[in-house]
Protein backbone atom coordinates (compact mmCIF):
# COMPACT_ATOMS: atom_id res chain seq x y z
CA UNK A 1 0.00 0.00 0.00
CA UNK A 2 2.69 2.57 1.06
CA UNK A 3 4.37 1.82 -2.52
CA UNK A 4 1.90 2.68 -4.28
CA UNK A 5 0.27 5.48 -2.56
CA UNK A 6 4.23 6.73 -2.42
CA UNK A 7 4.16 5.98 -6.59
CA UNK A 8 0.61 8.24 -6.66
CA UNK A 9 1.84 11.50 -4.25
CA UNK A 10 4.92 11.46 -7.22
CA UNK A 11 2.51 11.45 -10.33
CA UNK A 12 0.45 13.42 -8.67
CA UNK A 13 2.82 16.30 -7.81
CA UNK A 14 4.18 16.09 -11.58
CA UNK A 15 0.54 16.55 -13.01
CA UNK A 16 -0.13 19.15 -10.66
CA UNK A 17 2.54 21.07 -10.89
CA UNK A 18 2.08 24.85 -11.28
CA UNK A 19 -1.83 24.29 -10.74
CA UNK A 20 -3.98 26.46 -8.71
CA UNK A 21 -4.53 24.60 -5.23
CA UNK A 22 -8.63 25.04 -6.44
CA UNK A 23 -7.64 22.37 -9.20
CA UNK A 24 -6.07 19.77 -6.72
CA UNK A 25 -8.76 20.02 -4.50
CA UNK A 26 -11.11 19.55 -7.18
CA UNK A 27 -9.82 16.45 -7.90
CA UNK A 28 -9.23 15.11 -4.42
CA UNK A 29 -12.95 15.55 -3.94
CA UNK A 30 -13.76 14.13 -6.78
CA UNK A 31 -11.65 11.37 -6.55
CA UNK A 32 -12.06 10.60 -2.34
CA UNK A 33 -15.00 12.32 -1.03
CA UNK A 34 -16.12 11.48 1.31
CA UNK A 35 -13.56 9.94 2.79
CA UNK A 36 -11.20 12.97 2.56
CA UNK A 37 -11.01 15.61 5.28
CA UNK A 38 -9.65 18.70 5.70
CA UNK A 39 -8.35 19.14 9.14
CA UNK A 40 -8.78 22.82 10.48
CA UNK A 41 -7.19 24.93 13.16
CA UNK A 42 -8.75 27.58 11.83
CA UNK A 43 -5.74 29.70 10.45
CA UNK A 44 -6.16 32.22 7.83
CA UNK A 45 -5.03 29.20 5.10
CA UNK A 46 -7.73 26.49 6.94
CA UNK A 47 -10.18 29.36 6.36
CA UNK A 48 -9.52 29.91 2.58
CA UNK A 49 -9.24 26.27 1.92
CA UNK A 50 -12.57 25.83 3.39
CA UNK A 51 -14.00 28.28 1.20
CA UNK A 52 -12.85 26.87 -1.72
CA UNK A 53 -13.79 23.60 -0.75
CA UNK A 54 -17.16 24.55 -0.08
CA UNK A 55 -17.76 26.10 -3.53
CA UNK A 56 -16.69 22.65 -5.26
CA UNK A 57 -18.74 20.60 -2.49
CA UNK A 58 -20.77 22.25 0.21
CA UNK A 59 -20.74 18.89 1.71
CA UNK A 60 -16.92 18.85 1.82
CA UNK A 61 -15.44 17.24 5.35
CA UNK A 62 -14.37 19.47 7.90
CA UNK A 63 -12.56 18.34 11.41
CA UNK A 64 -10.63 19.53 13.63
CA UNK A 65 -9.38 19.43 17.33
CA UNK A 66 -10.14 21.04 20.45
CA UNK A 67 -7.25 20.77 22.76
CA UNK A 68 -9.06 22.28 25.62
CA UNK A 69 -6.31 25.05 25.79
CA UNK A 70 -7.82 26.61 22.44
CA UNK A 71 -7.60 30.95 22.52
CA UNK A 72 -11.55 31.88 22.74
CA UNK A 73 -10.87 33.66 19.45
CA UNK A 74 -10.10 30.78 18.21
CA UNK A 75 -13.51 29.36 19.15
CA UNK A 76 -15.18 32.36 18.10
CA UNK A 77 -13.56 31.70 14.26
CA UNK A 78 -14.69 28.37 14.13
CA UNK A 79 -18.13 29.80 14.44
CA UNK A 80 -17.82 32.44 11.78
CA UNK A 81 -16.53 30.18 9.80
CA UNK A 82 -19.17 27.35 10.29
CA UNK A 83 -22.81 29.96 9.81
CA UNK A 84 -20.49 31.80 7.10
CA UNK A 85 -19.68 29.05 4.99
CA UNK A 86 -22.18 26.27 5.82
CA UNK A 87 -20.12 24.08 6.76
CA UNK A 88 -20.27 20.84 9.35
CA UNK A 89 -17.23 20.75 11.66
CA UNK A 90 -16.51 17.76 13.02
CA UNK A 91 -15.04 18.35 16.38
CA UNK A 92 -12.30 15.72 18.35
CA UNK A 93 -11.49 15.79 21.61
CA UNK A 94 -8.60 14.28 23.70
CA UNK A 95 -8.93 11.28 26.19
CA UNK A 96 -10.43 12.18 29.34
CA UNK A 97 -8.51 9.64 31.25
CA UNK A 98 -5.57 10.77 29.91
CA UNK A 99 -5.81 14.28 30.27
CA UNK A 100 -6.64 14.13 34.13
CA UNK A 101 -3.41 11.68 34.39
CA UNK A 102 -1.27 14.30 33.09
CA UNK A 103 -2.51 17.03 34.85
CA UNK A 104 -2.79 15.22 38.31
CA UNK A 105 0.97 14.22 38.00
CA UNK A 106 2.34 16.84 36.20
CA UNK A 107 0.60 19.84 36.80
CA UNK A 108 -0.72 22.44 34.30
CA UNK A 109 2.11 23.89 32.95
CA UNK A 110 4.53 20.57 32.17
CA UNK A 111 5.12 21.04 28.68
CA UNK A 112 7.77 24.04 29.57
CA UNK A 113 9.59 22.23 31.50
CA UNK A 114 11.01 20.00 29.05
CA UNK A 115 10.77 19.15 25.08
CA UNK A 116 9.78 15.15 26.34
CA UNK A 117 6.93 16.67 28.28
CA UNK A 118 5.70 19.13 25.84
CA UNK A 119 5.47 16.40 23.32
CA UNK A 120 3.75 14.30 25.73
CA UNK A 121 1.14 17.09 26.25
CA UNK A 122 1.02 17.21 22.24
CA UNK A 123 0.44 14.02 21.83
CA UNK A 124 -1.87 13.65 24.34
CA UNK A 125 -4.00 16.48 23.00
CA UNK A 126 -3.19 16.55 18.93
CA UNK A 127 -1.25 13.23 18.30
CA UNK A 128 -4.19 10.54 19.88
CA UNK A 129 -7.22 12.38 18.73
CA UNK A 130 -5.69 13.18 15.15
CA UNK A 131 -5.23 9.53 14.70
CA UNK A 132 -9.39 8.82 15.22
CA UNK A 133 -9.95 11.96 13.03
CA UNK A 134 -7.98 10.32 10.13
CA UNK A 135 -9.71 6.88 10.87
CA UNK A 136 -11.33 5.64 8.01
CA UNK A 137 -10.03 8.38 5.27
CA UNK A 138 -8.09 7.77 2.40
CA UNK A 139 -6.59 11.29 2.38
CA UNK A 140 -6.58 14.32 3.92
CA UNK A 141 -5.56 18.33 3.36
CA UNK A 142 -4.13 20.65 5.64
CA UNK A 143 -2.94 23.95 5.04
CA UNK A 144 0.77 24.05 5.55
CA UNK A 145 3.01 26.22 3.69
CA UNK A 146 6.79 26.00 2.62
CA UNK A 147 7.67 29.43 3.75
CA UNK A 148 6.03 29.31 7.41
CA UNK A 149 9.37 27.66 9.49
CA UNK A 150 12.14 25.76 8.43
CA UNK A 151 10.66 22.20 9.16
CA UNK A 152 8.16 23.04 6.23
CA UNK A 153 10.48 24.08 3.47
CA UNK A 154 10.69 21.22 1.65
CA UNK A 155 7.21 20.82 1.54
CA UNK A 156 5.57 18.81 -1.38
CA UNK A 157 2.06 19.31 -2.42
CA UNK A 158 1.31 15.65 -2.47
CA UNK A 159 2.91 13.28 0.01
CA UNK A 160 2.87 9.82 1.77
CA UNK A 161 1.21 10.17 5.22
CA UNK A 162 3.29 6.65 6.66
CA UNK A 163 2.09 7.65 10.16
CA UNK A 164 -1.22 7.39 9.22
CA UNK A 165 -1.69 3.82 7.41
CA UNK A 166 -0.22 5.44 4.46
CA UNK A 167 -2.89 7.77 3.19
CA UNK A 168 -2.71 10.36 0.96
CA UNK A 169 -1.78 14.25 2.29
CA UNK A 170 -2.61 17.34 0.41
CA UNK A 171 -1.15 20.43 0.86
CA UNK A 172 -2.52 22.67 -1.65
CA UNK A 173 -0.68 25.78 -0.48
CA UNK A 174 2.24 24.44 -0.40
CA UNK A 175 3.65 27.48 -3.04
CA UNK A 176 1.16 30.35 -1.51
CA UNK A 177 3.03 33.47 0.28
CA UNK A 178 1.05 34.92 3.54
CA UNK A 179 0.60 37.60 1.37
CA UNK A 180 -1.89 35.61 -1.19
CA UNK A 181 -4.06 34.23 1.60
CA UNK A 182 -4.52 37.19 3.32
CA UNK A 183 -5.57 38.68 0.19
CA UNK A 184 -7.54 35.85 -0.56
CA UNK A 185 -9.23 36.02 2.57
CA UNK A 186 -9.87 39.94 2.24
CA UNK A 187 -11.32 39.36 -1.60
CA UNK A 188 -14.12 37.08 0.05
CA UNK A 189 -14.89 38.79 3.04
CA UNK A 190 -13.77 35.30 5.04
CA UNK A 191 -13.88 35.63 8.81
CA UNK A 192 -10.73 35.22 10.20
CA UNK A 193 -9.27 34.47 14.09
CA UNK A 194 -9.03 38.26 15.61
CA UNK A 195 -5.42 37.05 16.82
CA UNK A 196 -3.75 37.62 13.73
CA UNK A 197 -4.57 41.09 13.58
CA UNK A 198 -2.92 41.26 17.19
CA UNK A 199 0.11 39.81 15.89
CA UNK A 200 -0.32 36.35 15.51
CA UNK A 201 0.80 35.00 12.25
CA UNK A 202 0.65 31.78 13.83
CA UNK A 203 -1.70 30.38 16.53
CA UNK A 204 -2.32 26.76 18.56
CA UNK A 205 -2.74 26.35 21.74
CA UNK A 206 -3.51 29.15 24.30
CA UNK A 207 -0.53 28.70 26.67
CA UNK A 208 1.98 27.90 23.79
CA UNK A 209 1.20 30.79 21.16
CA UNK A 210 2.58 34.50 22.15
CA UNK A 211 2.37 37.54 19.67
CA UNK A 212 5.87 38.15 17.58
CA UNK A 213 7.81 41.06 17.13
CA UNK A 214 8.47 42.72 14.06
CA UNK A 215 10.89 41.08 12.20
CA UNK A 216 10.72 37.71 13.89
CA UNK A 217 10.24 34.17 12.42
CA UNK A 218 5.73 33.61 11.76
CA UNK A 219 6.49 30.45 14.18
CA UNK A 220 8.85 32.84 16.61
CA UNK A 221 5.68 32.77 18.63
CA UNK A 222 5.15 29.14 18.55
CA UNK A 223 6.52 27.38 21.66
CA UNK A 224 9.53 30.62 21.85
CA UNK A 225 11.17 28.56 24.55
CA UNK A 226 12.54 25.95 22.07
CA UNK A 227 15.00 25.77 19.54
CA UNK A 228 13.42 26.53 16.03
CA UNK A 229 13.95 23.24 14.65
CA UNK A 230 11.78 21.20 17.56
CA UNK A 231 8.70 23.66 16.80
CA UNK A 232 6.29 21.20 15.45
CA UNK A 233 3.67 19.23 17.43
CA UNK A 234 3.70 16.04 16.15
CA UNK A 235 0.33 16.60 13.82
CA UNK A 236 2.92 17.08 10.71
CA UNK A 237 5.58 14.54 10.16
CA UNK A 238 7.64 15.37 7.57
CA UNK A 239 7.94 12.40 4.34
CA UNK A 240 9.90 14.90 2.14
CA UNK A 241 13.11 15.46 4.59
CA UNK A 242 12.32 18.17 6.79
CA UNK A 243 14.41 21.44 6.55
CA UNK A 244 16.43 22.05 3.43
CA UNK A 245 19.61 22.56 2.70
CA UNK A 246 21.86 23.99 0.80
CA UNK A 247 24.84 22.89 -1.77
CA UNK A 248 27.35 23.08 1.30
CA UNK A 249 24.55 20.87 3.17
CA UNK A 250 24.09 23.55 5.93
CA UNK A 251 20.73 24.58 6.86
CA UNK A 252 19.87 28.02 5.05
CA UNK A 253 19.03 30.94 7.44
CA UNK A 254 15.75 32.52 7.22
CA UNK A 255 15.90 36.12 7.13
CA UNK A 256 13.46 39.49 7.82
CA UNK A 257 11.43 38.38 4.25
CA UNK A 258 11.18 34.48 4.81
CA UNK A 259 8.54 32.89 6.40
Amino acid sequence: MLVSITGLADKLAERFRGRPPEDVLSWALSEYHPNVALASSFSREDIALIAMMTDIRPDARVFALDTGRLNEETYEASEAVRRKLGVRIEWHFPDREQVEQLERTKGLYSFRESLENRHECCRIRKVEPLARALSGLRAWVTGQRRDQSVTRAALPVFETDEAHGGILKINPLTEWTEEQVRSFILERNLPYNRLHDAGYPSIGCAPCTRAVLPGEDPRAGRWWWERPEHKECGLHRPSHGGESKNASGASPRRGKGNR
